[in-house]
């Protein structure tokens, strides 16, 4: 034989493998499962990473974002103006000169409800029963509309009134005492808010009233230059007082113009010596 020639070995016989007995799988504990999820998102995010963000997709997000401002903002204004304050401007002088025309106020909207009305608290309210007359409607832009209605611009409709009030449910008012001054339940009181130079019956005709239960009697500061409750009364409290429904709230501050800008407080010590009232009548 040559040399070229390889020897061959007899292959050795292979043993027969024995079969394994079959095992459970451990069941996948919690670790494992955070685990996956974990990569997962791993897996979301570089897909994500990978996938190019265009135009279109950026653009529909601050879509989105700013839908989401504008909504909460606009619900958040509504919530506002609808249970805490709102903007009043007030067109004419009867007020002078604790407010004068053109004077922003807030209102707040909680008197009455959580807080009740007050001898000598400034109030907004809708006009009672056609004191202001049939104003023509007021010529505003849409925009102008809706930051009214949102209570992001002050309420500017002829169909509004402020005054302070003088007397509640029960109250006996009447004008004037020999001295001059306005009484309630029998007491005169000094009125530090009246127009300088005015006086507190505003040179109009005499008037002795009981203010009904759920009613309000309201006169202006500037009293010769107020069409209030004295002029709309027939006598009895009845037509010129104004019911605590038809009050929007209670003026709390002057806001604009800045130079003008301060609280309006209530003047209680002015009817801190008045008694409590008789029984208001229905």
């Amino acid at each position: 034989m040559s040399e070229l020639n390889e020897r061959v070995e007899p292959l050795e016989p292979v043993e027969p493998v024995e079969p394994h007995e079959a095992t459970e799988l451990p069941e996948p504990t919690a670790s494992t499962e955070l685990e996956t999820r974990r990569s997962r998102r791993l897996a979301r995010e570089q897909q994500e990473q990978r996938e190019p963000i265009t135009v279109g997709t950026r653009l529909l997000a601050m879509v989105k974002e700013v839908f989401v401002v504008v909504t909460l903002a606009v619900g958040l204004s509504l919530v506002v103006k609808t249970f805490l304050i709102q903007p009043f401007h007030i067109p004419s002088g009867s007020m002078e000169d604790t407010l004068i025309k053109d004077d922003r106020v807030v209102v707040s909207k909680l008197t009455p409800g959580p807080f009740d009305v007050e001898r000598g608290d400034v109030i907004v309210f809708s006009d009672p029963g056609h004191w202001l007359g049939n104003p023509p409607p007021k010529q505003r832009t849409p925009l102008q509309s809706a930051l009214i209605f949102l209570g992001l611009a002050p309420d500017d409709s002829d169909d509004h009134l402020i005054k302070r009030v003088i007397g509640v449910g029960g109250d006996r008012v009447a004008c004037c005492s020999v001295d001059g001054k306005v009484t309630v339940n029998g007491v005169p009181i000094t009125e530090p808010y009246v127009k300088a130079g005015d006086r507190p019956d505003g040179s109009r005709a005499a008037f002795d009233i009981q203010v009904p239960a759920g009613r309000v009697w309201v006169m202006g500061d500037h009293r010769s230059d107020s069409a209030d409750s004295r002029v709309h009364d027939d006598g009895t409290g009845g037509l010129g007082s104004v019911p605590l429904e038809s009050i929007q709230g209670k003026a709390v501050a002057i806001v604009w113009p800045l130079s003008r800008a301060m609280t309006i407080p209530s003047p209680t010590s002015v009817f801190a010596a008045v008694p409590h009232p008789a029984a208001p009548s229905p």
